[in-house]
């Protein structure tokens, strides 16, 4: 194996950020990360975990029930409207509780990536990694689909409206932002001060990634956990955050308002 490619499989430790020795503080790191879960992405994981377990009892096969991701919240347009806002401000609040944690804890915003220092470089990642999971990720969730592993997923059930595109294009950023600094720069960090391996660390946040998107079904949580390998990958490798921010904010920016643009003109859409 060529050392290029070990330092991909096996990357080593960085130095920075020390692993924390003294008991009280590896305490205090702990709980900070079973609260920070508990009330974000973590809840999400255990509530989408009993929406699977849910669709699974149920008589019709997993194939032949729907899930919308997007859907109104009220039925006068203007309450819909704010509350779709909220639900993207909610969003903004668990990635800025994660880069705030690490900030009160001495970290820098570079030391994570998300400073402004290499702006075009961190696009043209985020286009290139866009590419290399939208492709195979659309095509693992028809399978997944068509095999009756997963629930027919629909991006979005919005009423069409003038800002329709808007809430869904602010969606995407919300989720992305939360995302990737939650179940990435913010608890690979912390895992690494307390002393675990990158691999090891790679996986857990990949499976957190993975859990919260089972009311999908099995095949969501399967492309959610390889997305998560491939990003958390790239973000130990590089140190660069704001490249998974821009492709996971263009994967779904694709899928919510690609598909309220489509929905009920072609036939292969459920």
């Amino acid at each position: 194996m060529s050392s290029a490619a070990r330092s991909w499989l096996r990357p080593g430790r960085p130095a920075e950020p020390e692993v924390v020795t003294d008991p009280a503080r590896r305490r205090e790191i702990t709980i900070e990360l079973v609260i920070v879960f508990s009330i974000t992405l973590g809840l999400s994981g255990m509530r989408s975990l009993l929406s699977l377990v849910d669709s699974l009892l149920r008589p019709e096969p997993l194939g032949d029930q729907q899930v919308a991701i997007n859907v109104p919240q009220a039925t006068a347009g203007l309450i819909d409207l704010l509350k779709q806002l909220l639900s993207t401000v909610q969003l903004l609040g668990w990635g800025a509780l994660g880069v705030y944690l690490l900030w009160r804890g001495g970290m820098r915003l570079a030391s994570v990536g998300l400073d402004r220092s290499a702006r075009m470089r961190d696009v043209r990642w985020g286009v290139g990694l866009t590419a290399l999971i939208g492709i195979p990720g659309l095509l693992l969730y028809f399978l997944g689909w068509k095999l009756g592993f997963n629930l027919a997923v629909q991006p979005s059930t919005l009423d069409q409206t003038w800002w329709r595109p808007i809430t869904l294009t602010l969606s995407a950023f919300g989720n992305s932002f939360a995302e990737e600094i939650l179940v990435v720069g913010y608890i690979l960090t912390r895992l690494r001060q307390l002393g675990w391996k990158e691999n090891s660390s790679l996986l857990l946040a990949a499976i957190l990634r993975g859990s919260y998107h089972l009311y999908q079904g099995f095949g969501g949580f399967l492309g959610n956990l390889v997305m998560g390998l491939v990003f958390g990958r790239v973000w130990q490798r590089t140190n660069r955050l704001w490249p998974l921010v821009v492709a996971h904010t263009l994967l779904d920016v694709v899928a919510f308002v690609g598909y309220a643009a489509l929905r009920g003109r072609v036939s292969w859409l459920p």
